[in-house]
């Protein structure tokens, strides 16, 4: 065995990625050994975290995948083993540092996640839709994505990414399913079927907190959160829990809606946070002879951007306005968002636009003591 095919099988290796951690499996410790025979089988023991970890065909595929393409393997052999008690500490402390201390980290100071919290002020108004849509857009541009669905009562966000898959606990350490490249986790993945969460307002903050604290999303650069309807317990301990994150109200261009809308926006005034924004959902309808149709009024998303500058005190952008599109619809039913399914279509041209505006604010040091010390 020549030490060129050994480099060139850790090399290999190096290009497999853990799908719920997103980081190579050697940076993470789960190569348990590797042999290579004089004539060039590969014979790959790999660790997993939990024996029943849901994405153990996928590490064995992906595995032997990268290790058929290396010329002079010959044949591939992957054995799953799983991690000791003492291997699990040492990863969840390499994953979120000495002792895997718990904690919120969007929340720190050196936090450089740009945190969203997308509000409406009435349900039906398509929130959801856009967050997932906004999310997808951004993975693609290459941004590492979250989403918390924090609709507690009214989720919906796994049915729209099409995710099935429970998350897999690593001890109190919770992975979150990966789809389209975003990470999500929800109430949802918890639950039987379809059944109701009854619960009163200190277990919708201790869920929302066990979200933020036992849920690894790894480093973020942007962060969805997608809000229950109006100004109730989750949004109160968003300002809590996140009080750096940033409001993108959804509205419709109906009057009412707008003014319904008005208070999830201004809330702002009593938390401390900053509005990022306005979008308008359902615009307009486009016709076959190119006309449009607004089903819904007109002016709505302008209107209540001009009322949350006023009462804020700050610029509040209309970032965009999304055209009602049945392919929209369609594709949240199948769990496939339209800015991957038909990118082509105005209503995921919009999408993609507004996603570019949040992509244009960037992580940045901005206010973030660096610790340097005068020598």
């Amino acid at each position: 065995m020549s030490a060129t095919l050994e480099q060139a099988v850790h090399a290999a290796l190096a290009t497999v990625i853990d799908p719920e951690l997103r980081r190579p499996i050697i940076e993470l410790g789960m190569v348990d050994s590797v042999e290579i025979s004089d004539d060039g089988r590969v014979r790959l023991a790999v660790l997993l975290t939990i024996a029943g970890c849901p994405l153990r065909e996928t590490i064995m595929a992906d595995s032997e995948k990268a290790l058929s393409g290396v010329a002079g393997v010959t044949a591939v052999e992957v054995e799953l083993r799983v991690m000791s008690q003492a291997q699990r500490d040492a990863l969840k402390e390499q994953l979120r540092g000495p002792g895997g201390r718990r904690g919120i980290p969007f929340s720190e100071p050196g936090s450089l996640t740009k945190v969203f919290a997308v509000a409406s002020g009435k349900g039906g108004v398509g929130k959801s839709s856009v967050t997932v849509n906004l999310g997808c857009s951004l993975a693609v541009q290459g941004l590492r994505v979250g989403i918390v669905d924090a609709d507690i009562y009214g989720f919906s966000v796994p049915a729209l990414m099409g995710i099935t898959q429970a998350p897999t606990r690593v001890d109190e350490m919770i992975l979150p399913p990966v789809a389209y490249g975003v990470k999500v986790i929800s109430i949802g993945m918890f639950v039987t079927g379809n059944q109701p969460v009854a619960w009163r307002g200190p277990m919708l903050h201790r869920a929302l907190e066990q979200f933020l604290t036992d849920v690894y999303f790894g480093d973020l650069d942007v962060l969805f959160l997608d809000l229950p309807p109006g100004t109730g317990d989750i949004a109160i301990s968003v300002a809590q829990l996140l009080p750096n994150a940033e409001i993108l109200v959804v509205t419709t261009p109906h009057a009412a809606a707008a003014d319904v809308a008005e208070r999830a926006g201004a809330i702002a005034t009593r938390t401390g946070q900053k509005v990022a924004g306005v979008i308008e959902n359902m615009s307009y309808l486009e016709m076959p002879d190119g006309g449009r149709m607004e089903l819904f009024g007109s002016g709505g998303g302008e209107v209540l951007a001009g009322r949350l500058s006023a009462t804020i005190g700050a610029d509040v952008p209309l970032l965009g306005a999304i055209p009602l599109d049945i392919l929209l619809r369609e594709g949240g039913d199948a769990g496939s968002p339209i800015v991957l399914g038909e990118p082509g279509t105005p209503a995921a041209a919009a999408l993609a636009d507004i996603a570019g505006k949040l992509a244009a604010r960037p992580r940045g040091l901005a206010g973030l003591k660096l610790g340097l010390q005068p020598r």
